[in-house]
């Protein structure tokens, strides 16, 4: 699988391609700015970029508006970005065409490997990869003066929680110890509760279930 990196900070970056290296990725660029991943994307035609928002010469969100030049140029072209900090509207400008391939983690995930690894897979085959703590603002900003997330049960919430990060019934279930079945009945719940149409679809449930916490925000 090849890869497109682009990070300013050189530590950061070389220690990116090793361990994406490490586990098989073919590292097609790696790059510090936004001109430069802006070429590499258009020239290289790599399976998913990993990016960090903030890149030369702006230092603002460079990164990325490549990232989703990129994806208009290309529908669905993967994207994993990564932030320094909780940015809902980074979250919302990527989710904002519905379409899957998209990603949003905390810098700090890269620092367990598995899960940063995990997210990269996720992305490039198309899914979805939102970080907790994004996901975690956006419930407790509904759940104070929303009332279908209100009649949520805790269990329900906890599921609701993974899989807006994208996560399956199945990695769910590992997670809680509990059976796929069980977690099965969980979301057909929460679909139900939160008036959200019933999809075996992974990647649409996540976009449906972000759609609803994030509407009129």
């Amino acid at each position: 699988m090849r890869v497109v990196l682009a990070e300013d900070l050189f530590l950061l970056r070389d220690g990116l391609v090793r361990l994406l290296e490490a586990y098989d990725f073919e590292i097609a660029a790696a790059v510090e700015s936004g001109p430069e991943l802006a070429r590499a994307l258009a020239e290289l035609d790599p399976d998913v970029a990993v990016v960090d928002v903030r890149l030369p010469p702006t230092h603002t969100d460079e990164g990325l508006q490549c990232a989703l030049r990129a994806r208009r140029d290309r529908p669905g072209f993967p994207v994993l970005v990564l932030s320094q900090h909780v940015e809902q509207l980074y979250a919302r400008e990527l989710l904002a065409d519905g379409s899957g391939g998209v990603g949003y983690l905390l810098k700090d995930r890269v620092f367990d490997a598995e899960q940063f690894v995990d997210a990269v897979r996720r992305v490039a085959a198309g899914g979805t990869a939102m970080d907790p703590q994004v996901i975690q603002q956006l419930l407790s900003r509904r759940a104070a003066d929303d009332r279908p997330l209100a009649r949520l049960t805790p269990r329900e919430r906890e599921v609701l929680e993974l899989m807006a990060q994208g996560r399956s019934n199945a990695a769910i279930a590992g997670q809680l110890v509990v059976t796929e079945r069980a977690i099965a009945k969980h979301t057909s719940n929460i679909f139900a509760k939160l008036d959200l149409e019933v999809s075996d679809d992974d990647n649409r449930r996540v976009l449906a279930v972000l759609a609803y916490l994030d509407q009129g925000r």
